[in-house]
């Protein structure tokens, strides 16, 4: 796994320094690198600790969680639109709603085994449903309704592991149905705008559907081998937004082409059915929902990201894993594979 892990974080060096070349951001990819060994600490680290003692202490990270994402909104970094961030000196910023989706999981794995039941009642369910949404509200006000969607697989996750009888999820589909239209209603302006030039990118292509457009430009003009590292036009001409972060895979599907998506997609699938596998023979459930959610967020995170950028998804500020620039991404997503570790390396413990 550390394997696969290291070698997507690599490629991702690679596109980091190339989409920031000559630009206000030629340093990042160093930072990048910098976050990288950090972030293995903290998985050396995780996996050596004992996540039945994490799950057991799981309840008050979870009310302090929750007081650092009420800071936040608060006393936050306002910064793209949104208040998201907790400022330190030096320029470093910390965004509590990564860290707080380890919490989540480990919440869910605790709530679940506790049940210790082979059907899920729709009593429990709205139960855990509770706990999930409340640190998803808070961050969708922040607003960052891309970061609090992703909490939505981890819950989904557990209640199917769960076991939960098929006329309950017939009945969340429909409230889902009847919610999402209301929903909409009360979604901001750019929210709002960010669907309607999903579905119509052309009726404003120079504003509104600009960025989705010059990103299906860059994901076309790859072909088969790409450009090359540095070569990609619509990379280095500026057209792509923030190329090192949302839109990496834009820019690395230019300059590496369907060969190298294809690698990039291969890796990330090999890395999740070791994270499924070691889910199938962890010793007890709460190693199963753990590694399920872990799995599932990180599946939820490359599905949105890589259809946003080839026009299948809305445009959001969801982070490529492993990839796109950023220390709170790239840690947290250490910090689960961490835990998936501590699971495995205890598989034939008693």
């Amino acid at each position: 796994m550390l394997a696969i892990v290291l070698i997507i974080c690599g490629l991702g060096v690679v596109q980091i320094f190339s989409a920031t070349h000559d630009t206000v951001w030629q340093g990042a990819w160093w930072k990048q690198l910098l976050y990288i060994v950090f972030g293995i600490f903290l998985m050396w680290v995780t996996s050596r600790m004992d996540y039945h003692s994490l799950v057991q202490q799981i309840y008050p990270a979870y009310l302090a969680s929750l007081g650092l994402l009420l800071f936040v909104l608060v006393f936050g970094k306002k910064a793209m639109g949104g208040t998201r961030w907790i400022q330190f000196p030096g320029g470093f910023r910390f965004q509590v709603s990564e860290f707080a989706k380890i919490v989540v999981i480990l919440l869910v794995a605790r709530f679940l085994t506790e049940l210790g039941t082979e059907v899920l009642n729709l009593k429990d369910m709205m139960k855990l449903a509770g706990l999930v949404l409340l640190p998803m509200a808070l961050i969708a006000k922040e607003p960052d309704l891309g970061t609090s969607l992703t909490y939505l697989p981890i819950l989904a996750i557990g209640i199917f592991v769960a076991g939960l009888p098929w006329r309950y999820w017939v009945a969340i589909a429909v409230v889902a149905l009847i919610v999402i239209p209301i929903g909409y209603t009360h979604l901001e302006d750019y929210q709002k705008n960010r669907i309607v030039s999903f579905l119509d990118p052309e009726r404003d292509p120079q504003g509104k559907g600009y960025h989705l457009i010059q990103s299906k430009i860059a994901v076309g003009a790859g072909g088969t081998w790409g450009k090359g590292v540095t070569r990609g036009s619509q990379t280095q001409l500026r057209f792509l937004p923030v190329p090192h972060t949302d839109f990496i895979f834009s820019t690395f599907a230019e300059e590496h082409g369907f060969v190298g998506v294809a690698f990039v997609l291969l890796l990330y699938f090999v890395l999740l059915m070791q994270i499924v596998q070691d889910a199938q023979t962890s010793p007890d459930r709460a190693g199963v929902y753990i590694c399920m959610g872990v799995a599932a967020l990180l599946l939820f995170h490359i599905l949105v990201n890589v259809g946003m950028v080839v026009g299948r998804m809305p445009v959001t500020g969801i982070p490529l894993p492993l990839m796109s620039y950023g220390g709170s991404s790239i840690w947290s997503t250490f910090l689960m594979l961490g835990l998936v570790n501590s699971v495995r390396v205890r598989r034939f413990v008693n």
